[in-house]
């Protein structure tokens, strides 16, 4: 899985073969392996799920019974739940090969995160792009991180350039929201944070049914990134999203 391969080149980190390791944020475990760090967040890419189809319809346009193709179950309980009238399918395989399964006509339409997308050049082959109130994306979507060891102030000090302030601190709210959930990436999790002028972060959280039948979202702000995180998480577990979370880890050791 995800982690396991952020964890062989933690290993080479550690071991000192490599320096630095770029990581999609979105693949990152939330527990870093002792003396490493994320040191640096650069801007981030659009955090937005897209959607293709070879109609040219939109989501909302996309008629009764129609086919979606997503492997993420945070996708798939979101649409359920805005658009209980579609079907899922399981899509896999990279960028290329998922739109090129749209293309034969094996799904009416298909999601994305757009950062990949758009970091391929392919843009301009997206219908539309999904407003975060019908799919809020995934923790950390669209963010890269820099991992470096700790003691290696040479690499640390010529990294510091590159990082983004406002990135940095959405990123670190939106994985304290997922390490106190304790959710990976098969559990519908979903948590997207933005930061004003003034340092004030607002962090939108949300746990859903496996099926999109129920789906629990809130919101709230603060300048600490951590407590808000943790905050937001205590508050979504007081609705019930605990029930929500032990239902979708039975559900995936079946």
């Amino acid at each position: 899985g995800k982690g396991l391969f952020v964890k062989e080149i933690e290993d080479d980190l550690l071991a000192g073969e490599i320096d630095l390791a770029v990581h999609s944020m979105k693949d990152v475990p939330t527990e870093l392996p002792e003396g490493l760090q994320v040191a640096i967040n650069p801007p981030r890419e659009d955090p937005r799920d897209a959607f293709f189809s070879n109609s040219g319809k939109k989501l909302s346009e996309m008629a009764a019974g129609a086919v979606i193709g997503t492997s993420s179950l945070r996708r798939i309980a979101q649409i359920l739940h805005a658009f209980p009238h579609l079907e899922t399918r399981d899509l896999r395989g990279n960028v290329d090969t998922r739109l090129k399964k749209l293309e034969r006509g094996e799904y009416d339409g298909i999601i994305l995160a757009y950062a990949g997308v758009k970091r391929l050049g392919w843009s301009d082959k997206v219908t539309e792009l999904i407003d975060p109130e019908t799919s809020l994306p995934a923790i950390a979507q669209g963010a890269l991180g820099i991992e470096t060891r700790c003691d290696d102030d040479f690499t640390n000090q010529r990294l510091a350039f590159f990082q983004d302030t406002t990135t940095a601190l959405a990123v670190r709210a939106e994985r304290a929201l997922l390490k106190t959930l304790e959710g990976g990436c098969q559990v519908p999790i979903a948590g997207h944070a933005t930061v004003d002028d003034n340092g004030s972060i607002t962090l939108t959280g949300l746990v859903a049914a496996l099926d999109g039948r129920k789906i629990i979202k809130e919101t709230r702000s603060s300048n600490d990134p951590e407590t808000l995180g943790e905050t937001l998480a205590q508050t979504l577990l007081d609705q019930a999203a605990g029930e929500l979370l032990e239902e979708c880890f039975a559900a995936n050791e079946q």
